[in-house]
């Protein structure tokens, strides 16, 4: 049973969560005035933007060890701390230089602050309860790339692009006395912290941050093809290098070996795939409505709230459904669910009447909320209690890496609309780019799907408070044991 401290500490996390995603989507609105008031290009706010991912993707493994050797309270109070003081830097900023400087320092905060964050959420929880806690934790993931849009719109329109940032600090102010008051120091240790695995810091940060870059560059239009390929090529040079260290070291910074367990390994690849898909409909669903139909910033923006509208409306029912029908069932519905709703994306028209595209919205984004709540839990599903740290990182590492690489994955699927959407039967218009584009995102989706029909059945039933999917009297598979460091 959930208590109302543990209830608390995950709304507060999840709070954290907000902020940080929030912070990472809500600045490309806004980078036309940015770029007047700073005296740069528009264009180049881009690096604002990037300069904030990269930092979270490149420290983001260094937090299960931050944990370890300083403990999670004072962890998780520093990153709090740390992010709001960023924030107040940011919304101070006279120049382009140093506006990109504190979002690093943003970005450092915000690495830390999360992952940590929900480390304690799940450390010590009892397993039946993992549902309802990290269903807390998830909704804020889904809901910040939705209304950011629209609050970045309002916010520059009505008030001026530094609230973006300001807004922050009332919000980092209640989050860090609440968790000043909540987490408890004795909770923090779990024997003497590993050592630093130095040559995984170099390896992972280096190959997490070309990979971020990529996509940056990928992004971007006009991007010479020189640059990515080296990028590309040194980020998949150094991943290949850290993937090999990390599995020969004793002591590694990310533990690979945890892979062993099976639900950990769903949850990193068909998860992985399910967030580039949720993180790149929000990118171009606003693209196009405005550059496809010529709907205003505010109404586009006001339509793709509604995916919010479906994240909230399934909550409710999400522990239920899965204690009634288990992990295999939802994750399959979830999967079908965004592959087909992000392909009926692609067959919007600017006849198409509002009303059919706000229904389109609400399930895709119950789709995408049961679908991420789920993959969330079945994470630590089978996980020891002792291994929850280096499972977190794991996780944590290849959401974000998977997180940055969704606008990049719909930018390459609109640029490849252009000539795909030529052999489409009929004229092009200016939709036919999104349509090629959206039906390139639902193949990764189903992606996802292949790999949801591969669990058991009973895969994660050690979370669930009902019987076993298969049944009483059928056990759920063993745990395998995994050797390392605890």
């Amino acid at each position: 049973m959930i208590d109302t401290k543990q209830r608390h500490t995950a709304l507060l996390v999840a709070g954290c969560f907000f902020m940080e995603n929030l912070d990472g989507t809500i600045v490309s609105t806004a980078a036309p005035r940015m770029g007047d008031a700073l005296g740069v290009a528009p264009a180049a706010i881009g690096l604002v933007v990037t300069a904030y991912l990269v930092t979270l993707a490149v420290l983001i493994p260094l937090s299960g060890w931050l944990t370890a050797r300083f403990g999670a309270r004072r962890v998780f109070l520093t990153a709090i701390a740390v992010f709001t003081l960023a924030s107040l830097a940011c919304a101070l900023s006279t120049g382009l230089g140093m506006l990109v400087a504190m979002r690093v320092l943003q970005g450092a905060g915000g690495a830390m602050m999360v992952p940590v964050g929900r480390l304690v959420v799940v450390s010590g929880a009892e397993k039946t309860d993992m549902p309802r806690l990290i269903s807390y934790v998830v909704w804020p993931a889904l809901a910040a790339p939705v209304i950011a849009p629209l609050a970045g719109g309002l916010l520059t329109t009505y008030a001026g692009w530094r609230w973006m940032f300001l807004v922050n600090l009332p919000l980092g102010a209640v989050a860090f006395a609440v968790a000043h008051r909540l987490i408890d120091a004795p909770s923090d240790t779990a024997g003497p912290p590993p050592r630093l695995d130095r040559w995984g810091v170099a390896l992972v940060s280096t190959g997490l941050g070309a990979l971020t870059w990529t996509a940056h560059l990928l992004s971007e239009p006009g991007t010479d093809g020189a640059g990515v390929l080296l990028a590309g090529g040194a980020a998949v040079l150094l991943t290949a290098a850290a993937t090999r260290h990390l599995l020969r070291t004793d002591q590694p910074l990310i533990d690979l070996r945890m892979l062993k367990v099976t639900t950990l390994r769903a949850s990193v690849s068909g998860g992985s795939l399910f967030w580039v898909v949720v993180a790149a409909v929000p990118f171009l669903l606003p693209l196009l409505f405005q550059e496809a139909f010529g709907w205003s910033a505010i109404r586009s923006g006001a339509v793709v709230l509604f995916v919010f509208v479906g994240n909230i409306a399934i909550k409710p029912a999400a522990n239920r459904l899965l204690d009634r029908f288990g992990f295999r069932p939802l994750l399959i519905a979830a999967a079908l669910g965004v592959a087909v709703t992000t392909a009926l994306c692609g067959f919007l028209t600017a006849a198409t009447p509002v009303a059919v595209v706000l229904v389109l919205a609400v399930v895709a984004g119950a789709a995408r909320s049961l679908g991420l709540t789920c993959y969330q839990v079945i994470a630590f599903a089978d996980v020891p209690q002792e291994r929850m740290r280096d499972a977190n990182t794991l996780q944590s590492t290849a959401q974000q890496a998977a997180a940055g690489l969704g606008v990049a994955a719909a930018t390459l699927a609109l640029r490849a609309g252009d000539p795909l959407g030529a052999w489409l039967p009929g004229p092009a218009t200016p939709a036919t780019p999104y349509g090629v584009a959206f039906c390139l995102l639902a193949l990764l989706a189903l992606g996802a799907l292949a790999g949801a029909l591969r669990l058991h059945p009973t895969a994660g039933d050690a979370v669930r408070s009902a019987p076993a999917a298969g049944g009483p009297g059928v056990p759920a598979p063993a745990r395998p044991r995994i050797r390392g460091r605890a």
